[in-house]
């Protein structure tokens, strides 16, 4: 496969981050920015947002019971 060279501009911020993860998965950064690249086009990310979704979709119930089990009843305060 050919390689074509780009120029892009991001801020320092953005760049510094790039190469890091890139580093730590032991990748250039241009391979890094690649796989990104096709995870957001084979859909990894919205098939995770939408797991995400039905995980709570599904189980909603259970985080709404614990949060209301940590809420203080205001009969507790009536005496």
């Amino acid at each position: 496969m050919t390689k074509t060279q780009k120029g892009w501009r991001v801020d320092d911020e953005i760049a510094e981050l790039a190469t890091a993860r890139a580093k730590d998965r032991g990748m250039s950064v241009g391979d890094y920015i690649a796989a990104l690249v096709r995870e957001d086009v084979g859909g990894l990310r919205q098939r995770g947002l939408d797991a995400a979704r039905r995980f709570l979709d599904e189980h909603q119930s259970v985080f709404d019971e614990a949060e209301d089990a940590e809420r203080p009843t205001s009969a507790a305060h009536a005496a």
